[in-house]
């Protein structure tokens, strides 16, 4: 069967589309800080005994303010890691920061039994907090911040609410955008607030 002229061109034509776009995102992937928070042994109870797993909880970010988490369930270590890494990747959000290193207000994270405290911290504090929350704040770029878990101290639950704090962190630009005031004014408010 004879092939028409732009049927050829068009499949080669979109190979190397697809080649120039997989550039870009292997170039951003490799900049992407990898963070491991842990990982169990898990059973699955079949007929004839017990078949053991493992499952992984990983964090992942950009250390720009992007940042996502995810979990995976495999026979082997690798494997599980691989499938928290992808599912991590796939749900990352962005939270706005202050200066690129902090918080722009103190917020409160819940999730299940856990229960965080994420503060703004002035600069040089540095990152004082524990655990996965720790992993969280290195993966997204924040260098001066306190926080407290208070409640579970299951490293599932206090991820989970600590990115249930970090979706509700607000840039000022926006509040005064909605509340049709200026920048400085929330600012000055923040400043004398500080001061008291």
């Amino acid at each position: 069967m004879a092939r028409t002229p732009g049927e050829g061109g068009n499949s080669r034509r979109g190979r190397g589309n697809e080649g120039g776009d997989r550039q870009p995102r292997d170039r951003e992937e490799s900049e992407l800080v990898e963070r491991l928070v842990g990982i169990n042994r898990v059973a699955k109870v079949v007929k004839g005994g017990r078949r053991f797993g493992f499952a992984a909880i990983v964090v992942v970010g950009d250390s720009k303010g992007r940042v996502g988490h995810g979990t995976g369930k495999a026979r082997e270590v690798p494997e599980a890691i691989r499938k928290a890494t992808e599912a991590a990747r796939r749900g990352m959000v962005r939270v706005p920061l202050r200066e690129g290193r902090t918080l722009h207000h103190d917020i409160e994270g819940h999730y299940g039994a856990g229960k965080v405290v994420v503060r703004a911290a002035p600069q040089g504090t540095g990152i004082i907090a524990g655990g996965p929350m720790r992993a969280i704040f290195e993966a997204l770029g924040i260098q001066d911040v306190v926080a407290k878990s208070v409640g579970t101290s299951n490293p599932h639950n206090m991820i989970k609410a600590t990115f249930e704090a970090l979706s509700r962190v607000v840039n000022p630009r926006s509040v005064a955008a909605r509340r049709g005031k200026k920048v400085s004014d929330l600012i000055g408010r923040r400043g004398e607030v500080e001061a008291v």
